[in-house]
């Protein structure tokens, strides 16, 4: 069993590497969204990174992808949304449909993170990094750390009126899209038990129910403008953080000569992650069937900026996708013995995922560890997530757990 106390003890000094490497990614290189030149360079400048950190390989992967589809999926629904309601008064059972089909796109697209309306949009390439130093011996065991690279698109109302108003406004749409639908099939039955044609006009508590219902789509409106694809973030906290993590344990373990016998460590970067994790399912499509070798954990790390956040997520992707209980529980148990705050819980519906989910759904034994509120902070998809607004000592417990985490599992015994 490797003795990592050393790298525990200097967890603010690997903390400000973080930082720094961080600041120099936002202030030098371009910006990072999805499929982009700068997300290519600052893969390229991490793998080199990794390199010098002493792992054997560190291969830049390139896959296509649909990034602008993820929140595309907006004008699609919306818009659907909105023509039945017009056409409500008029042929409520397309009202229905058009509904129907708007949330379906939605549930899948954003929901589910489906590949459901990407052939609408432009082709890009994305890029991941795949990075391993291998031990000294034979290998029998493997960790993986993951992050992805990638910066959001600006989400203009989270960063003007903050996450309660953003999540108000989402809701408060699809609201209105489930209010329409309900009076859509209501003025079905009354149409049919009448025998009324379809096309007439509808009139009594139905049409003022429909006119009520008018108050929703200013709302709905200002659904176009919930993203800007025009004004990338800096994603120096979501996710740079969760690329370095890996990185400033290689760093640290090559600064104090440190080698482990028998356990692997990855460090993979999947790109794309804000367009819907499409870096992580490339990733898991391109490396399936490998790494079944030996027992494989995956961390995957998103914006870690405030320690009393800190968690461990059982559940991703809105809470529909179960993580590894046991790849969980060993960063719960490691955080306690260090007497650092950690919770357990899931990433909610309406909290989206992290690359984790990916993982998890090829079968990849993975979890999630988040260090943000779910109730979206203001620097989240905003403008205010840059490096000068990094948690230190958020980054320098979570370091300090992962290292624990590395330490404890390579003493771990397995069934063959």
């Amino acid at each position: 069993m490797a003795d990592l106390s050393k790298l525990i003890e200097n967890k603010q000094e690997s903390a400000q590497y973080m930082i720094d490497e961080i600041t120099h990614i936002c202030k030098d290189m371009p910006k990072r969204s999805p499929g982009t030149e700068g997300e290519k360079i600052s893969c390229e400048y991490m793998a080199g990174v990794l390199k010098d950190c002493g792992c054997e390989t560190a291969d830049v992967e390139s896959f296509k992808e649909n990034p602008g589809s993820f929140f595309g999926w907006i004008y699609i629904t919306v818009s659907l949304a909105l023509a039945s309601i017009v056409i409500y008064f008029f042929i409520p059972i397309l009202s229905m449909v058009l509904i129907c089909l708007g949330l379906v796109v939605m549930i899948l697209e954003f929901g589910l993170y489906k590949k459901a309306v990407d052939i609408f949009f432009p082709e890009k390439e994305g890029h991941n990094v795949t990075a391993f130093k291998k031990p000294t011996g034979e290998v029998t065991r493997r960790i993986i750390f993951n992050g992805h690279p990638d910066a959001a698109w600006n989400w203009p109302v989270n960063n003007r009126f903050g996450g309660k108003v953003y999540i108000a406004h989402i809701l408060t749409s699809v609201i209105g899209a489930i209010y329409y639908l309900c009076l859509s099939i209501a003025a079905m039955i009354v149409l049919a038990y009448y025998g009324a044609p379809q096309v007439l006009v509808l009139g009594g508590n139905l049409m003022y129910a429909g006119i009520a219902g008018l108050i929703f789509v200013p709302g709905l409106i200002g659904m176009y403008f919930m993203w800007d694809e025009k004004t990338i973030v800096d994603g120096a906290n979501d996710n740079l953080t969760g690329c370095y993590m890996g990185i400033a344990i290689l760093k640290a373990m090559k600064d104090q000569g440190i080698e482990l016998e028998h356990t692997e460590i990855g460090v993979v970067l999947t790109g794309s992650e804000e367009a819907g994790l499409r870096g992580a399912k490339a990733w898991c499509e391109a490396h399936a069937g490998e790494f079944q070798d030996v027992p494989t954990f995956i961390y995957s790390y998103d914006t870690i900026h405030d320690g009393k956040f800190l968690m461990v997520n059982h559940r991703d992707l809105n809470g529909t996708v179960k993580s590894d209980r046991e790849v969980g529980d060993l960063f719960k148990a490691s955080a306690d013995e260090l007497g650092i705050h950690c919770d357990e819980g899931m990433v909610p519906p309406f909290g989206g995922a992290t690359d984790n989910a990916a993982f998890s759904q090829a079968g990849f034994r993975s979890t999630g560890i988040t260090a943000l509120n779910h109730t979206l902070e203001d620097y989240y998809h905003t403008l205010r997530d840059t490096y000068d607004n990094l948690g230190k000592d958020c980054l320098a417990d979570c370091y300090a757990v992962s290292v624990k985490v590395l330490e404890k599992f390579d003493s771990m015994e397995f069934d063959k």
